[in-house]
């Protein structure tokens, strides 16, 4: 007698999805998972795009009449690392409290505060910091909404397409750093959406400027992201109260996990947002200075685009192999970046840039290698509530190194990143690499 034929792909699974479950090929629905994915990557993108809105705004605040000095300017771009991460930790535990359709919806309504607001502050140049600080710390809701939608993808996908499912929307929704970083020096030279005659800045020359659009440019892609997750996504059946979320904190993985993506994440994201200042503070007062704004966006696409094309690697080879090979080059970069902290010349500018974009290139390895790690070694629950957890500490990244970089110097700044991944480089290889290993993954 022959054996019976295996079910139909998605023939078991219910209407309401009440019975999801990728591991379950009856069950599961490829064309689900994959819908959700693009719709909450879109959303990411717009959301991370959002995070670095004022990271492109603060450079041209002085030139429309602000008087903000540079410590000020500091503190504006790193804040919004701060809020991410504080966010982030609520984030975390909203997936299988709300379900992913709710939390998109709403997540994306969200980001209208700081967007909106950007688009009116800079109308005034007497808005006082305090209000500059709080829209600040309002961008960074776009960078808390990473720990909520990682975990929920990690629900929408079968271990063994994780590493591509969150490199892909990881890595593509990292894009939106570049992109508004790219954007918006283009797009406050014109008026957006009728604001041509009313709404024109003027800056230091006497000329217009409308920096009002880095806000208002990314107003009808929320609507529509929210739009987009109303009408398509669904809940899945995987519920957790608080108080089970919180067992991640006594497993000793979440720990070294938190370690190695501070060192990818919070590197990539600080750097990311605080790269434009630095190349203004080591090289601004040479004659024919590199302009900092044509050259920022580069390292966070670089990181983006090699998180996203590593994912189906890490699928292939394990997460492990990536950690450890992107914490050595990033230890590299760091290395590199240090000989042209002290430049005699502009022309040190460009190997400031190498090492700056070796950092960024090799963060997407640690990156992409990681977030393939954690599905596979916690169980699905926890590798939600682990995945939302070191996302969260990671997103202080552009807050510490804001910090770091104003409180010790530069130079002490690099030293401390080198040791960070020389650490990272051991315990990925001890834990997760060599023979033996006890998670090898």
């Amino acid at each position: 007698m022959s054996d019976p034929k295996p079910a139909e792909p998605g023939s078991e699974l219910k209407d309401d999805l009440s019975n999801w479950d990728p591991e379950n090929p009856a069950r599961w629905s490829s064309k689900r998972a994959w819908g959700t994915l693009w719709i909450t990557t879109y959303t990411m993108f717009i959301s991370f795009a959002t995070w670095y809105v004022v990271s492109a705004i603060a450079p041209r605040l002085n030139d429309i009449g602000f008087a903000l000095d540079s410590g000020q300017l500091y503190w504006l771009v790193a804040i919004p690392g701060l809020a991410a991460g504080l966010l982030r930790m609520v984030f975390m535990f909203l997936p299988p409290i709300l379900g992913s359709r709710t939390l998109v919806v709403v997540s994306a309504l969200l980001l209208l505060i700081p967007l909106l607001g950007w688009t009116f502050v800079v109308r005034d140049t007497s808005t006082p910091f305090w209000v500059l600080m709080a829209l600040a710390f309002a961008a960074g809701i776009g960078g808390g909404t990473f720990s909520g939608f990682m975990p929920s993808t990690s629900y929408f996908f079968p271990k063994r397409l994780s590493g591509t499912a969150l490199g892909l929307q990881a890595g593509l929704g990292n894009f939106g750093i570049s992109f508004i970083q790219l954007i918006t020096p283009w797009i406050v030279g014109f008026g957006l959406f009728g604001t041509a005659a009313i709404a024109p800045e003027v800056d230091v020359e006497g000329g217009y400027v409308w920096l009002h659009n880095g806000g208002l440019v990314l107003v009808p892609w929320v609507l529509l992201a929210a739009f987009l997750a109303f009408m398509f996504i669904r809940r899945v059946p995987v519920k957790a109260n608080f108080r089970e979320q919180l067992k991640i904190f006594g497993l000793k993985h979440t720990w070294i996990q938190t370690v190695l993506y501070v060192m990818g994440f919070g590197l990539f994201s600080g750097l990311g947002a605080q790269t434009g200042l630095l190349i203004g503070q080591l090289y601004g007062g040479f004659e024919g200075a590199p302009n900092a704004l044509a050259f920022t966006f580069i390292g966070p696409a670089i990181g983006a685009l090699v998180r996203a094309a590593c994912g189906p690697l890490c699928d292939r080879w394990g997460g492990g192999i990536f950690t450890l090979v992107g914490a050595i080059g990033m230890f590299a970069g760091c290395i590199v970046t240090m000989f042209f902290l002290a430049p005699s010349d502009v022309g040190q500018f460009w190997g400031f840039l190498t090492g700056t974009l070796i950092i960024m290139f090799f963060s997407g390895l640690v990156n992409a290698g990681t977030f393939k790690q954690m599905p596979m070694i916690f169980p699905k629950l926890q590798a939600g509530g682990a995945i939302g957890w070191t996302a969260s500490v990671a997103a202080f990244g552009p807050f510490f190194v804001g910090v770091l970089l104003s409180s010790i110097g530069v130079f002490p700044f690099y030293i401390w990143s080198a040791a960070l991944c020389l650490v990272s480089v051991w315990l990925a290889w001890y834990y997760y690499v060599r023979p033996g290993a006890e998670a090898r993954s």
